[in-house]
């Protein structure tokens, strides 16, 4: 299939990466160079523009940083979803944002006869190349099946949860329980440290309690040796967090742990950590323990 894939950051690139192995027909647009340079030798194709990307393509897959980010690349100026060479295809978003923005995608491409699905993932970069990713799809159920061989091309799990804006919600669901749980493993660490017990033993014995799981298992050598090399950062997750408050103020639900862990993450980025691993919450929280005299930096 020819397949269009715009934003190439981390993820995005890694999704261009999966679908050329998978033998797709791949043309690629970014604001920045280098990343399209790498997919074309590769052997991904080049657009000269985003909306050009329609002109090879009849499925594109977009992957941006925040809200703002999707808006610009879909329905502003030059937008995906509002080009007059995108009527009859399929614009796919696996970016992380809100059922606001969301929905403003939406309505451009219904008014353009574009197709729509929004299909957030669960993983990182290495997650992807690994062939774990999993991806939860929401729109028209038509459209979820005319895209799912491609959607297991790019992750093998797949969740289709009904139509319109569910699969943001469910996506930012799970972002907040990592930010909790991410909080807890914190506490815990520092709690067991402060009797002595170590590190490395203690998380050994969660990953393999009733308390465990994949999350847990995939983080403890990290914690355990004190990296904080990123996989999503602080300041993305954060993000997220501000998202699922948004999102839950709509519908009059309260969130008091996302709340509280949102004001956590936003003192580790205070704290210079915005680049770090999200797990930076632990040693933000061993400094105010008097555990350790000076936090990681985001700056090398």
């Amino acid at each position: 299939m020819n397949i269009g894939v715009v934003g190439l950051g981390r993820m995005g690139s890694a999704i261009a990466e999966r679908l050329l192995a998978a033998g797709h027909d791949v043309v690629v647009h970014n604001r920045s160079q280098p990343p399209v340079d790498e997919l074309v030798a590769a052997g991904a194709g080049a657009a000269p523009s985003r909306t050009a990307i329609w002109d090879r393509a009849d499925v594109c897959v977009t992957m941006m940083a925040d809200p703002a980010a999707l808006l610009a690349v879909t329905v502003d100026e030059d937008g995906l979803a509002t080009a007059p060479n995108a009527r009859g295809k399929l614009l796919i978003d696996m970016s992380t944002v809100g059922p606001d923005s969301s929905g403003r995608v939406a309505a451009a491409a219904e008014s353009n006869g574009l197709g729509y699905l929004r299909a957030p993932v669960s993983g990182n970069p290495g997650v992807v190349r690994a062939g774990n990713l999993t991806i939860m799809v929401s729109g028209e159920r038509d459209a979820f099946d005319a895209a799912a061989d491609v959607l297991r091309d790019i992750g093998p799990t797949v969740f289709y949860v009904g139509e319109g804006e569910r699969a943001r919600v469910v996506k930012l669901a799970l972002n907040l329980m990592i930010g909790g749980t991410s909080q807890l493993l914190a506490e815990a660490v520092t709690l067991g440290e402060s009797y002595g017990i170590d590190r490395s033993e203690l998380l050994e014995v969660v990953a393999a309690s009733a308390i465990g799981s994949p999350f847990v298992r995939y983080k403890k050598d990290a914690l355990a040796n004190d990296d904080y090399s990123t996989t999503f950062t602080t300041t993305g997750l954060r993000k997220d967090m501000d998202l699922a408050l948004d999102c839950a103020s709509q519908s009059g639900v309260p969130l008091p742990v996302t709340a509280m862990v949102q004001q956590l993450l936003q003192a580790c980025i205070s704290s210079g950590m915005g680049d770090l691993d999200f797990t930076a919450l632990l040693p933000r929280l061993q400094r105010e323990a008097g555990a350790i005299a000076e936090l990681p930096s985001s700056v090398a």
